[in-house]
């Protein structure tokens, strides 16, 4: 079966990053290139609640994009809140990413794990998944849980099956 293509949009949310210093938001990029995926937007935000909740909430009125991946404000200290700006915004919550994510990163960082904040749902039809700011944590939560959910050859179930539907409700 040939792979199906969706339109992803990235933001990473950081008071400190920049164009040029953002690693997580271009190992991003640079991944979701090497699949059958279109990048459609990218943006940097700052880490406000509101500042998040806006330029999410263009992308999921905006029916060429499938996809959104946040990078950064997962954490528990400063003003980490893109779980907090980004649940009001979702219509369902995929509470089985942030299970896997962690799991997963047991094997990595250990017990640290327990600080993600990471999230996934979705939102008007389009999937929005929230990453950590570290380069690895994106690399792990898009080769090992994003990349294979948006393939539709991964079986028995997968999430680019369900974007139709999801746009049918």
């Amino acid at each position: 079966m040939t792979n199906i293509s969706l339109n992803v949009a990235v933001v990473t949310i950081s008071d400190t990053r920049n164009k040029d210093n953002d690693t997580s938001g271009k190992k991003l990029i640079e991944l979701i290139g090497l699949s059958s995926h279109q990048i459609i937007d990218r943006a940097i935000v700052k880490d406000d609640i509101y500042a998040i909740r806006a330029c999410l909430s263009v992308w999921i009125h905006d029916p060429s994009i499938q996809v959104i991946i946040t990078t950064g404000g997962t954490g528990l200290t400063g003003r980490d809140g893109t779980p907090e700006a980004i649940k009001p915004l979702l219509d369902k919550i995929i509470d089985g990413f942030a299970e896997y994510f962690r799991m997963l990163s047991i094997e990595e960082i250990g017990t640290s794990a327990l600080q993600s904040r990471c999230l996934a749902g979705v939102s008007n039809g389009t999937f929005v998944f929230c990453l950590p700011g570290s380069t690895a944590a994106c690399e792990l939560g898009w080769n090992k849980i994003i990349m294979p959910q948006l393939s539709s050859d991964t079986k028995p179930c997968n999430l680019v099956d369900l974007t139709q539907r999801l746009l049918e409700k």
